[in-house]
């Protein structure tokens, strides 16, 4: 290199506006990494509200309004599944193409995109680049510092999870599609509509997104219990997170290798899972509009099947609108809860809640600490956790008052989408689609902050965290 002209060597490094930008991405990355994710968000928001303008991609070759196009960019782009459209008639094919790309695209997670974002500018991952994916894995490392317990994915790791999310995203989905054409053939559909409907079909279940192609939905194929079938597992799939699927290819069933954040995931997954259904058949059994009129088996599956997509999943069979405000309340429960951390399911996260309960199990049982698995959980952890509820819970009140307001359409329906956007699930009562702009505005943002804003804020909490040197006086307000 040293026998190399001054401008041979400018001209190796790059275009000196290359250099800068690549410096300045880095620098706000470092500096902070859930402003360099939201950033990412908000300019594929932008970029995909764009392309869903233009009038090609409309069926009807006209110009979709700017609140349909933004409401269906940042539903598409957060994998929430809600729609002021007709997903399936309203958009052209290729805006169809449009729609698959872009929820694979959100599904990869804030900071993992935002992480492979600067992987692709720097062509390295270097330990700026992993610091920033590892917060996806774990909100408390995204501030760039070290945390001493151990974690679902290790700093050295993060180049194989990084592998791992792209190459599970493909083999699942590509999986799904396989065994999902068949099936979609016993159901009448054609076989050329089919090879496009299988990995459609597949993207919105790993991605937990539940658009579907065709106007009817999931109607024509409410008998072919194989396909919702797979329908769930990929919704289950989806919903766990890349660090548990991570974990699961690396140590398979060597349940003593498994972290604590594997173990809680599938085992709050699980039972909430099965709670949620034995929930929807107490409660619905007896509405002629949605269980009533069916047998024992097909009130088991169905119940079952809805339980899975409130966790997320946002397929349905049966008519939302016309279930009883008793279970609305308990699937916006569910939906509330949502998922895995690092997945493509939303919510507070099943881990979160894991802390949670465990937190108040051990105050309950006047135990010093909070453990789990012969595993002790920090008090830090412990805060985040409390955080993350009591901001996800501030997002949907204010925005249940706001659309309440807006629309004053009945409370339970109100409430019930807005935590449906919140935590980017896709059911809906019917109300979404009736919204006036400035409430599609609101639920837009509900979306955004759904996806998004638990894990920036985690991120902040932990950024806070300072060494002091001293000790206040203590001092106990009276608590309850």
């Amino acid at each position: 290199m040293t026998g190399l002209s001054v401008d041979e060597r400018a001209r190796r490094r790059g275009p000196a506006w290359h250099r800068r930008a690549s410096s300045a991405m880095r620098d706000l990355a470092t500096a902070s990494p859930s402003r360099f994710a939201v950033l990412v968000f908000s300019a594929l928001i932008l970029v995909f509200t764009a392309l869903f303008s233009l009038p090609i991609m409309a069926s009807d070759g006209r110009v979709t309004p700017l609140p349909d196009a933004l409401f269906t960019a940042v539903s598409t782009i957060c994998v929430t599944g809600l729609s002021t459209v007709d997903m399936a008639t309203h958009w052209s094919p290729l805006g169809h193409v449009v729609v698959f790309i872009g929820v694979n695209v959100g599904a990869l997670g804030v900071l993992t995109l935002a992480s492979i974002l600067g992987l692709v500018i720097s062509k390295r991952l270097g330990l700026r680049a992993k610091l920033l994916a590892a917060g996806d894995s774990n909100p408390m490392r995204a501030h760039g510092g070290p945390v001493n317990e151990g974690q679902a994915v290790r700093l050295g790791e993060v180049g194989q999870l990084l592998a791992t999310v792209a190459l599970s995203t493909l083999v699942i989905e590509a999986a799904l599609a396989i065994l999902l054409y068949p099936l979609l053939l016993a159901s009448g559909v054609d076989a050329v509509t089919a090879l496009w409907e299988a990995p459609y079909y597949a993207a919105m279940a790993f991605t937990n997104t539940g658009f579907a192609p065709n106007a009817e939905g999931l109607a024509p194929f409410a008998q072919n219990y194989l396909l919702l079938t797979v329908l769930m597992a990929g919704v289950f799939l989806g919903s766990i997170g890349f660090p548990v699927i991570y974990a699961l290819w690396k140590h398979q069933w060597h349940l003593r290798k498994w972290s604590i954040h594997v173990k809680l995931t599938l085992i709050t997954t699980v039972v909430l899972f099965f709670a949620g259904a034995v929930a929807f058949v107490i409660l619905e059994y007896g509405n002629p509009k949605t269980f009533g009129t069916m047998d024992a088996w097909d009130t088991t599956f169905q119940a079952l099947f809805l339980s899975a997509m409130t966790r997320s999943g946002g397929f349905s069979i049966i008519d939302i609108g016309e279930m009883h405000e008793s279970s609305l309340v308990v699937g916006s429960m569910l939906m509330f809860v949502g998922g895995g951390s690092a997945s493509t399911a939303g919510g507070i996260k099943v881990t979160t809640l894991a802390v949670l309960a465990l937190a108040v199990w051990s105050e309950a049982k006047g135990r010093p600490s909070v453990s789990a698995f012969g595993r002790r959980i920090p008090s830090d952890v412990q805060r985040v956790a409390l955080s993350v509820v009591a901001w996800g819970a501030t997002i949907v009140a204010l925005s249940t008052i706001t659309i309440a307001h807006l629309t004053k359409a009945p409370l339970d329906e109100v409430l019930f989408d807005v935590v449906s956007g919140f935590a980017t699930v896709g059911l809906s009562t019917g109300l979404t689609q009736e919204l006036p702009d400035p409430a599609v505005f609101v639920m837009a943002l509900t979306m955004f902050m759904g996806r998004v804003g638990t894990v920036t804020l985690a991120a902040a909490v932990a950024a806070t965290n300072r060494t002091q040197h001293y000790a206040l006086p203590v001092e106990r307000p009276i608590v309850g």
